[in-house]
This record gives C-alpha cells, sequence and structure tokens, in this order.
C-alpha cells in the first residue's frame, strides 16, 4: 500500500478519541444558511473538557486525508469534480459556497471534512489497536467512491474498512452499524458485493436518500416510521445489534452514531429523547465490547444545536458504565472487573424495557 501519515503509532497515553480544530466549518457566517451546526465538533470537546474527561495533549490529533489516502477507495475523476465549486455547493447543501473561489471552498470546507476523513481512517486503527476509539467528526455515509451528497464529500466509513483490510493483519470482516436516522447509501454502494462487510441500518424509510439500489446491500434492514419514539426504536435497535453480531463475528464494528434521530430535528423526522440517544450508543457498545469486537464510532448527523451536548453526554455515560476506559484502552480487555462489569450489564440490558 502507499505511504500514509495517518497510520503513525499513537502516544498510549492518548485517549484514542480523535479530533481537531480544523473540523469546525466556519466562514463569515455562511455555515449559518445550512440547519447544520458547522462548529459542532468542537463543542463537543469543549463539554468533555469542562466535564475533566479529557484534555487538549491526550486526544489525538486528526490528520488530514491526502490525495494519495482518498484514492484508496476514491475515483479521481470524482476528485477532480471537487475543484469545481458548484459540485460542492450541491454536495454540501450550502447554496453561497456555489459564489465562492475553489481555493476558498477548498480551505473551508473540503479541508475540514479531509481532516475529519483522516481521523476517521486514523480512529479505525486506534480501534484495533485498543479495543475502542471515537472519531468526533466523519460518519459521511452518503458518499461513495464516484459521488458525494447530503453533506458528505468523502467516504471515511468505505475508507476506515478499505484500509484496515489493506493494511492491518488479521482484519477481513468489518461490520458497519448504521443508526443515523438516514439510509447510509454511500457505504452501501461501496460494500455492495463485498462479502467481507455486513451492514445493519435502520433509518427513517420515507426521507432522504431513498436508495433503492443501495438497499440491496443491507443485511439487516430496519425501516422506521415518522415519528417513532424511545421504546420501540430502543427495543429494535437492541434487537438487530445483538442478531447481527451473533449472525457474523467481525474484526472491527464501525458504528455510525448519527444524532439526527433526535425528536425535532428538521430533517430526520424520528422522535428520540436525549436519553434514548445516550442508552442506544450504550447498547451498541456493550453488545461489541462484551463479544471483544474492536469498536470505531463515528458521529455522523444531527442538525440541532443541543446535538453536540447530547453526544458528549453520550461518551461520559460510556466512560462512567467503564464502557470506554483508559487503562481498558491501553491493555486490552483482559481483565476480570472488566469483563464482571459487562457481564452485568448484559444482564440489566435483558431487562431494557
Amino acid at each position: 500500500p502507499h505511504r500514509t501519515e495517518l497510520y503513525q503509532d499513537v502516544s498510549s497515553t492518548c485517549w484514542p478519541i480523535v479530533y481537531s480544530p480544523d473540523y469546525n466549518i466556519t466562514f463569515m457566517g455562511l455555515e449559518k444558511l445550512h440547519p447544520f451546526d458547522a462548529g459542532k465538533w468542537g463543542k463537543v470537546i469543549d463539554f468533555l473538557k469542562e466535564e475533566k474527561l479529557v484534555v487538549d495533549d491526550l486526544i489525538v490529533q486528526a490528520r488530514e486525508a491526502t490525495e494519495d489516502d482518498l484514492l484508496v477507495v476514491h475515483t479521481r475523476r470524482y476528485l477532480n469534480k471537487l475543484k469545481w465549486s458548484f459540485v460542492v455547493a450541491t454536495i454540501t447543501e450550502i447554496p453561497p459556497v456555489l459564489f465562492l473561489p475553489n481555493f476558498l471552498v477548498q480551505r473551508k470546507v473540503l479541508k475540514p471534512l479531509r481532516t475529519q476523513t483522516g481521523g476517521t481512517i486514523m480512529a479505525g486503527k486506534l480501534a484495533v489497536d485498543r479495543g475502542w476509539a471515537i472519531n468526533v467528526g466523519g460518519g459521511f455515509h452518503h458518499c461513495s467512491s464516484d459521488k458525494g451528497g447530503g453533506f458528505c464529500a468523502y467516504a471515511d466509513i468505505t475508507l476506515a474498512i478499505k484500509f484496515l483490510f489493506e493494511r492491518v493483519q488479521g482484519v477481513s470482516k468489518a461490520t458497519i452499524i448504521d443508526l443515523d436516522a438516514h439510509q447510509g447509501n454511500g457505504h452501501e454502494r461501496d460494500f455492495m458485493d463485498d462479502h467481507r462487510v455486513y451492514i445493519m441500518d435502520a433509518y427513517n424509510r420515507y426521507i432522504y436518500p431513498g436508495d433503492g439500489f443501495a438497499k440491496r446491500a443491507i443485511k439487516r434492514k430496519v425501516e422506521l416510521e415518522w415519528g417513532t419514539e424511545d421504546t420501540e426504536y430502543l427495543q429494535k435497535v437492541q434487537t438487530h445489534v445483538e442478531g447481527a453480531l451473533n449472525e457474523l463475528k467481525p474484526d472491527i464494528v464501525v458504528y455510525n452514531a448519527g444524532t439526527d434521530i433526535l425528536d425535532g430535528d428538521p430533517l430526520g423526522g424520528l422522535a428520540i429523547s436525549p436519553q434514548g440517544i445516550v442508552k442506544r450508543d450504550e447498547v451498541v457498545f456493550k453488545a461489541a465490547r462484551s463479544r471483544r469486537i474492536p469498536i470505531l464510532m463515528v458521529t455522523s448527523g444531527g442538525y440541532q444545536k443541543r446535538t453536540a451536548r447530547i453526544i458528549a453526554d453520550s461518551i461520559l455515560n460510556l466512560h462512567n458504565l467503564g464502557l470506554i476506559d483508559k487503562e481498558l484502552a491501553t491493555s486490552g480487555a483482559e481483565n476480570p472487573e472488566v469483563e464482571q462489569m459487562l457481564r452485568n450489564s448484559v444482564a440489566d440490558l435483558t431487562n431494557l424495557s
């Protein structure tokens, strides 16, 4: 494989939490024209710092994915298209981008997205090394090798998995658990005929992208109705995540933890409470950790101002439960207290209602 800066060794003193201030999209207030909170990633980190979970030196600094990195999945033709501002305006759904010179679009919009993409690739390797990793950004699940859309300009999920398959011994099967409110048609198209990748996708069946072709790649399809609420949602997630991991034990789980399932999200159309989102993430982490399957979480969609707080609360909850912790992360899961904790939590889950 090509040389990459993304797979350099990370100091064992760091949490496997990946972030860079470069994630945030800010220019002259234009980002306010999108329903997206374009600084949400930085706010998540600010909340985690306030709660004393992380300090700057102990999070992994994301690096920007280079053109060579991106070419592991993307066609050169697609990357060249991004040199046109109108293409980027269409993909990101920020119309004023159309009127900006492309060097500004590259610097202000695409570089943050490339840095988040680099972060997901880095977090893939970290998850395998440490048992878990979280990229505070990423989750661009509408982008495939030759087509972007829905705010997604790079296929970071596909890239992270292909990097692992090509570069890490012993990683030959992956499971994607996509719980963003939208169907993850990008990675579905990329892995359409790839038997190494098992996809579970739970989404609102009536909203974007409604990609019937891509649905053929989904092994576990959970199509939700408008306004689905916590009880039904959590029960479905629980059943299908357990089912997916029992059906096939992968070498890595990529968890697309979109928060656009939140009640009141203008695009998601579901009605999950903040507590429901925290519980959902807990269910997925417990399922992976109890089976000793490394898990990589990306944050994906979520379009309300209160989203950042919920993501931070979820990470704090995972930590309080011992599902993510630094010692565990540096020593692997062979740890009697952890084993006991996981057994207890699996017992708790059976009384989920």
